[in-house]
């Protein structure tokens, strides 16, 4: 189920990871990071923690704040050192043994994995596995991890996990736990966020600044692009097991994934967001009465378009933010109330007025078009629709779950077929030159050197694809099947 049943219409958050070594109340320390990463994944949640002796583990489906707030979970995973995930299933189905950390005993000893991200030839890689007898408990991506550290010969943990990582194609931030160490990888490109800090005499790792912040921890750097961070009793030891390449971070961060509060890649989100609504203002300007954002992740945006246009902003649209996983799964005929559950039009905000709407993305219209509906029913004049990105015209492979590129809207159908549709005055979106003035590159997006990942928009993807590469594994598929 997705993470709210009437919110079919947005990009799916990927996943998120947290480790820390060298504190007595890890495990404590991973579950408030995990609830600042909550965003990105809110299906699944899981600890690993080791306390010198054993390692202990908790995962459940369900969010942060219903699975490992207990006293009495938090009790059962004493230790020093810790891993945690939150889950978005975007590989393999959302089953309790696809959740987070992975587990595995090997001679050397037990070894915790949770990852952020998609590998791309990770089926081609498990039905090479699977032929030559090797068992998967799993059908997440995952576990291939786990697989290719067994198959590797070194005799050093660090070895091993070059070894299995050197195999890995796609997008990735992966956290380890074993009986000594706690090691952080992030894949060549720098798709996948991954940062360190520092709380006392420990340090951490996590997805996103804010996990940082909720702790009190110091945030120390991103954790490079190909390099592995290794945190033992000697502290940090910095690794480079890839050659050095062009970062291409997600730039899908900036505009929704990421928390506003959050600093990646040395730019702040909330900042940045502002920075894009107003380069929207100066490419797609409009005569217009007020502006306003759908409610939440259009709101930096919105606040930057309005400074630019010179336009007052308001709040047209309320959110409702008790609408969630727990709430009835609607029936299909009270399915089409879901907008006005989660959203509600503030009338006084609307009424004669011509609006203009920000939005972050549409993916395949169908909430844009009811939300258009609903602030015309409270009094709008006029309603133009702004997006701060680029049309999605292409499914990601590297960890957020975009449908197929058919039930794409900007797939199917030009500006003015989408305007129409959705029932707006007008639609813009924000170009992808524009996108990368406002991330600050004056000349736009270099196509001989981008700076960022927006395969999502140019369908230019950085790595090879190889599970997505027709014949590229055939009837192997059929090994993967969750019934098998």
């Amino acid at each position: 189920m997705a993470t709210n049943p009437f919110d079919d219409d947005k990009l799916r958050e990927e996943c998120g990871v947290f480790g820390v070594f060298g504190h007595e109340d890890s495990a404590a320390l991973t579950t408030l990071g995990l609830h600042a990463l909550q965003h990105r994944g809110q299906e699944a949640a899981g600890i690993v923690a080791y306390d010198g002796e054993h390692f202990h583990m908790h995962r459940a489906k369900g969010q942060v704040g219903d699975t490992l707030n207990a006293p009495d979970v938090i009790a059962r995973l004493p230790g020093h050192m810790a891993i945690g995930h939150v889950r978005y299933s975007t590989s393999g189905d959302s089953i309790m043994r696809n959740v987070q950390p992975l587990f595995a005993d090997f001679a050397f000893g037990g070894l915790a994995v949770a990852q952020n991200g998609n590998l791309t030839n990770a089926r081609a890689l498990r039905a090479a596995m699977v032929r030559e007898g090797r068992l998967f408990q799993s059908t997440t991506d995952t576990e291939v991890i786990i697989h290719l550290v067994a198959k590797s010969g070194s005799d050093t943990l660090v070895g091993r996990v070059t070894d299995a990582i050197g195999q890995l194609e796609g997008a990735y931030s992966i956290v380890l736990v074993s009986r000594k160490k706690v090691i952080g990888v992030r894949d060549p490109l720098g798709v996948r966020p991954l940062v360190l800090g520092r709380l006392d005499a420990s340090f951490v790792l996590a997805s996103e600044t804010c996990a940082l912040d909720i702790i009190g921890a110091e945030f120390l750097r991103d954790v490079e692009p190909g390099e592995m961070v290794v945190l033992d009793g000697d502290g940090v030891e910095s690794l480079r097991p890839f050659s050095r390449r062009r970062s291409r971070f997600c730039v899908f961060e900036y505009i929704y994934f990421a928390r506003p509060d959050s600093r990646v890649e040395g730019r702040g989100v909330y900042s940045t967001r502002k920075s894009i609504g107003a380069e929207l203002a100066r490419e797609s300007g409009v005569a217009a009465d007020v502006v306003v954002p759908v409610p939440d992740s259009g709101v930096p945006a919105a606040m930057g378009y309005a400074e630019a246009a010179g336009l007052p902003y308001e709040l047209g649209i309320v959110r409702n933010h008790y609408v969630g996983r727990t709430f009835i799964e609607p029936a299909d005929q009270i399915r089409h109330l879901g907008v006005r559950l989660k959203h509600s039009p503030n009338r006084d905000a609307l009424d004669g007025k011509r609006v203009v709407l920000v939005d972050d993305s549409i993916v395949r219209g169908t909430t844009s078009t009811k939300i258009v509906e609903m602030i015309r029913n409270a009094g709008a004049r006029e309603v133009h629709l702004r997006i701060s990105s680029p049309p999605t015209a292409h499914s990601c492979f590297y960890g957020i779950d975009t449908p197929e590129r058919e039930q794409l809207l900007a797939a199917r159908h030009d500006i003015e077929g989408m305007a129409a549709l959705i029932g707006v005055d007008s639609l813009a979106f924000l170009s992808i030159d524009g996108l990368h003035r406002a991330m600050g590159e004056a000349a736009g997006r270099n196509a001989i050197e981008p700076q960022f990942c927006d395969a999502c928009f140019t369908g230019d993807y950085p790595t090879g694809l190889t599970d997505f590469e027709e014949g590229s594994i055939g009837s192997e598929l059929s090994l993967l099947e969750e019934d098998v």
